[in-house]
């Protein structure tokens, strides 16, 4: 592919990534994300019933008893399940009456109320977990790179995560503690792509000082590649046998999982070493720092 192609499409890769952003942060901002049980408080309970009932059968009539969408999730025995759902009345015997008119065995063996001070706690010790993985993210990306790659690898990671919470705002998918650490392992993925070719593309400037930042980049991201691909079609396909054969429990964290892989590497071609080049990087930069001992880059 020739220089002026690859710009082309890098520079449109860019403003379909913008266009992205802005949707998803409307809808976020908007329609909001639907909270879990880990959030907004409730009930979680395992019980034992009937072992010739399924899945298919028992979700919409718990659905329709307890009027309300109820987490279903299969445990390690036939008939066993967990159950997680708003608190209703006394949840106890409202769970007993409801089980009892579709199972003739009803067995609760545990149950217990998630608080909604418990939700709070884990949603701004989530968002805690999420701010602390940029701040230090933004520090080592400072000392690594001239601050234009650094700041290219930063955007990144925000659009990535921004794109991965959209889409859970525009299909009010459950957004539960799973989902959280499915973001936090996007957050290290996207950026173990954006420094691979921004590493790349850090050595090409030192290499060759009187050479086109548009062309170095575009070196950069030919020699980086075919790595970048077969990390991202390797992690991809694991992540969506996951999808495939983990069940209910493990759907949404692999959704995010593989969005996020597709995002991550989209990003750090579109924005990673895109953006640097849009506000004015370039190979002497490199040079100034190489001169300047206190001022030298690792």
């Amino acid at each position: 592919m020739s220089h002026s192609l690859l710009t082309r499409t890098r520079l449109s890769m860019s403003a379909i990534s913008l266009l992205l952003f802005v949707v998803a942060t409307a809808f976020i901002a908007f329609k909001g994300l639907n909270w879990g049980l880990d959030f907004t408080g409730g009930v979680v309970a395992e019980v034992r019933l009937d072992p010739h009932l399924r899945a298919s059968e028992l979700s919409p009539l718990l659905n329709q008893a307890l009027q309300q969408d109820v987490q279903l999730i299969s445990a390690t025995e036939p008939g066993r399940w967990i159950l997680r759902y708003n608190q209703v009345g006394e949840h106890s015997q409202s769970l007993m009456l409801t089980l009892g008119s579709f199972s003739d065995s009803v067995e609760v063996l545990n149950s217990s109320i998630v608080g909604p001070q418990v939700g709070q706690d884990m949603l701004e010790e989530g968002g805690l977990a999420i701010l602390a993985c940029f701040v230090l993210t933004m520090l080592y990306l400072s000392y690594r790179f001239e601050w234009r790659l650094a700041l290219g690898a930063l955007v990144a990671l925000v659009h990535d995560v921004v794109i991965v919470l959209g889409l859970f705002s525009v299909t009010q998918f459950e957004f539960n503690l799973t989902i959280l650490a499915a973001v936090l392992a996007v957050l290290g993925y996207s950026l173990n792509d954006s420094i691979i070719i921004a590493d790349r593309a850090r050595e090409l400037f030192k290499a060759k000082p009187k050479g086109s930042a548009n062309e170095l980049i575009n070196d950069a991201l030919r020699a980086s590649f075919s790595r970048t691909l077969i990390t991202s079609g390797t992690t991809l396909v694991t992540v969506s046998s996951l999808w495939l054969l983990g069940g209910p429990a493990l759907e949404g964290f692999a959704i995010a999982l593989c969005l996020g892989i597709v995002s991550g590497t989209w990003s750090s071609i579109s924005l990673g070493v895109t953006l640097p080049q849009i506000i004015g990087i370039d190979p002497k930069h490199y040079q100034l720092a190489a001169r300047n001992p206190e001022e030298a880059l690792p």
